[in-house]
């Protein structure tokens, strides 16, 4: 039977190639020299009729076999030939039916057709469309010309996107894969179908291959990586992908491929994605991607830069999304500097144990064999007797972090106190309330002090950006972090700048973050203020939150009553120094009444006229008080005298 290939006019293809080129060329800065990467990549696109990737559908079959008699002739002729109606299922490897008898009895796999082809024929019906395999011809007949274009590219797809599977499973020749791997990009770019696996399906192709092949040497791994470029600009990489990035991240952190190919992968994943927790192979491939422009000569400036670009030039960045993104790649970047401490039960002890002081370390089994526990029996023994305090020393010692804890048996016993229950106590104040009596030290390997300098860093810029401190300021008000990282003082120092940035905001809904999300939890005021184990100003910075949660909605009682129980020492030492915040602090807590014991009263006085602004303040307020008496007594007397008369 005599058949025509016809040409598809509502299929018109078109390449147009960018303007500006994905990659400059590049040569290897260390070690031995290495060939220029292809860096010029043609962007294709299709440019006509768009069609949904079909998975199944209903349309007519007619098989015919090729005929090699006078009466296999006769028998396949127009006047014999029948046709039968089939719901075709496009699997993965081959064409199936539904009902499979007739034409369809068996499924047709991908690989057995030759060609798949549109065509007409004069006096035949229409919308016809021809599959050819040896021995025969199976037309497949639509309703119109849309669905039988449709049913024409799916077909042509899932046959192409098999062969490639095939090919790219068993690869010999990098040369060829790499030719390959850019023949699969560029179908998928001119594909005038419309649906998610279309640019999903080649990047879960390579980076199968990617994960299967591990001798690979670097300017091949950035020639692939340029050669699937185009397609990760509108698409998420799959996690083996997400994998082999980090990977380069972390050997290459200087390459070029790192700059102009992953950046804007990196900042489509924070403007667009909406939960780490379901793909955490792309927060970590973000994580690794910042620490590698860490790395670069202008090291923090490129990644301020970076952060600038995803914020954009206007006063209110324009993606949503960005910021919970960036905090939550700072939180689990800062989380895994103390993961391998907070993971060993012997070096973490639970909040409870450090309240309760039972933690006995010579009963405990570490969980990582490789981990040393020493104890130090001569610490151990040894017993600081005092009016208010016995003291502990444990030490304990790992291969990368060094901890020396200091307990206060009599604070815990307060604490247990004034909770009143069971339950484990406050974050803060595990991490023992006075560092006159209890003290933590960590110290970190070299890598995770880089890591944890990088992400504070970050934490930092983010705090400058005035339409993003709000926010900031709501994620960071239940404490995220690991109470070993609140015992680092290389921590708490540089995480300062966050907090004073959150005291010097004028808005309410920034500088309340500072206290604690609800009653009974310490937030960032008990951890920054005198006592507390992150001070280390003398309470400057304490002074500061005072100042501007008294110059808001907090100047009540109950907040001073607070502070008259908690910080009362502090307040009146830094009135001591002058600070005038203290002293109107000491002046209100006199003025209502919130000091009920009179040595205390006479010690807050005494501490008022020691200095000029107190003494001030001081006889203001006693003139304020004996005003108000004079008053009350003149009413007293007057409700008297005209009750008498």
């Amino acid at each position: 039977m005599d058949f025509t290939n016809s040409s598809c006019g509502e299929s018109d293809h078109r390449q147009i190639e960018e303007n500006k080129p994905l990659l400059g060329e590049m040569s290897a800065p260390e070690g031995g020299k290495m060939g220029a990467v292809p860096c010029r990549r043609a962007v294709v696109h299709f440019n006509g009729m768009r069609y949904k990737l079909l998975q199944e559908g209903d349309i007519q079959v007619c098989v015919i076999r090729h005929p090699r008699t006078f009466l296999s002739k006769i028998l396949t002729s127009k006047f014999l030939r029948r046709w039968e109606p089939h719901h075709l299922t496009l699997a993965d490897n081959s064409l199936t039916s539904a009902t499979p008898t007739g034409y369809m009895e068996d499924s047709m796999p991908y690989s057995a057709i030759e060609d798949v082809q549109l065509l007409s024929w004069e006096n035949a019906p229409k919308y016809c469309l021809q599959l050819t395999f040896p021995g025969g011809t199976v037309l497949l007949q639509a309703a119109n010309s849309y669905l039988r274009d449709q049913w024409f590219h799916s077909l042509q797809w899932k046959k192409k996107i098999y062969k490639y599977k095939k090919v790219l499973s068993n690869p010999n020749r990098w040369e060829v894969v790499l030719k390959e791997i850019r023949s699969l990009v560029d179908m998928a770019l001119t594909s005038p179908l419309q649906d998610d696996s279309i640019h999903q399906a080649p990047l879960e192709i390579v980076s199968k291959l990617l994960s299967e092949s591990i001798n690979l040497t670097t300017q091949e791994h950035e020639s692939i990586i340029v050669a699937i470029a185009p397609l990760l600009e509108n698409n998420h990489p799959p996690p083996d992908l997400c994998e082999f990035f980090c990977k380069h991240c972390r050997e290459r952190p200087r390459s070029m491929v790192v700059i102009e190919v992953f950046t804007p992968v990196v900042q489509r994943i924070l403007k667009h994605n909406m939960d780490f927790g379901k793909c955490p192979r792309l927060r970590l491939f973000t994580q690794e991607y910042i620490l590698a422009l860490n790395e670069l000569n202008a090291g923090m400036e490129v990644v301020k830069k970076f952060i600038h670009s995803m914020h954009g030039p206007t006063a209110n960045c324009p993606h949503p999304r960005v910021l919970p993104n960036l905090v939550a790649v700072c939180l689990a970047a800062i989380y895994s500097c103390y993961e391998e401490f907070i993971n060993s039960r012997d070096n973490s002890p639970s909040l409870k144990e450090i309240r309760n002081g039972c933690q006995q370390q010579c009963d405990r089994k570490p969980n990582i064999p490789l981990r040393l526990l020493h104890t130090n029996p001569d610490l151990v023994s040894q017993e600081v007797t005092s009016a208010d305090s016995r003291h502990k020393t444990v030490i304990v010692t790992s291969n990368e972090v060094h901890v020396e804890v200091e307990r206060n048996n009599t604070v815990n016993q307060k604490l247990k106190a004034n909770t009143g229950n069971d339950s484990e106590p406050n974050l803060i104040d595990c991490l023992l309330i006075s560092p006159a009596c209890s003290t933590m030290s960590i110290e970190l390997s070299p890598q995770a002090e880089r890591v944890l300098e990088c992400y504070v860093e970050i934490l930092k810029i983010l705090s400058d950006y005035d339409d993003w401190r709000p926010a900031l300021a709501s994620l960071l008000q239940p404490i995220p972090f690991p109470k070993e990282a609140l015992a680092h003082e290389t921590f708490t120092k540089e995480l300062k700048y966050v907090i004073q940035r959150f005291a010097e905001d004028p808005r309410q809904e920034v500088h309340s973050c500072l206290l604690s999300v609800r009653a009974g939890k310490d937030g960032w005021f008990q951890l920054y203020s005198p006592g507390g184990v992150a001070c280390d100003d003398d309470g400057e910075l304490f002074a500061s939150m005072v100042h501007i949660l008294m110059g808001s909605c907090y100047k009540t009682k109950k907040f001073l009553l607070s502070l008259a129980e908690n910080k009362l020492g502090p307040c009146m030492l830094l009135a001591l120094r002058g600070n005038q915040t203290m002293v109107e602090i000491l002046c209100l807590m006199l003025e209502y009444n919130i000091i009920e014991n009179n040595d205390t009263q006479l010690q807050i006085i005494s501490t008022l006229e020691s200095t000029d602004v107190g003494k001030r303040m001081y006889e203001q307020l006693c003139d304020r008080q004996r005003e108000l008496k004079e008053l009350v007594s003149g009413l007293s007397f007057q409700s008297v005298y005209n009750g008498g008369t």
